[in-house]
């Protein structure tokens, strides 16, 4: 099992516990983290935007094209953020910190 902590909009630290292979978007939904996902995975929105602390965002793959373009219809996008749906879990992201954005907006939905 690996180790997934978020950070809620009050500051508040959660850690919770998810399967190798997992996506980081359903973990967070079963962790009750108020990430719609809306589009379930097809980055066609931006509603499950996360912030990824600094020193875990390296370990990340690259953001795709389509991605970056999808967080640019977010609020409160930073150096940092990326889209939970496009983060696979595995061995290198045990213990990832992800905080969830003060502010949810998804410019497409409008």
């Amino acid at each position: 099992m690996l180790s997934v902590r978020f950070v809620t909009t009050d500051g508040n630290k959660l850690t919770v516990e998810a399967e190798a292979g997992a996506c980081l978007l359903e973990v967070a939904q079963g962790a009750g983290m108020p990430l719609e996902g809306t589009c379930e995975g097809q980055m066609a929105c931006s509603t499950c935007h996360v912030i990824v602390s600094p020193e875990w965002f390296d370990k990340l793959k690259p953001a795709s094209a389509d991605e970056e373009d999808m967080l640019d219809l977010a609020a409160g996008v930073t150096r940092t953020s990326r889209l939970s749906c496009q983060i696979e879990l595995t061995e290198a992201l045990d213990g990832i910190e992800l905080r969830i954005p003060g502010v949810s907006h998804d410019m497409q939905i409008d």
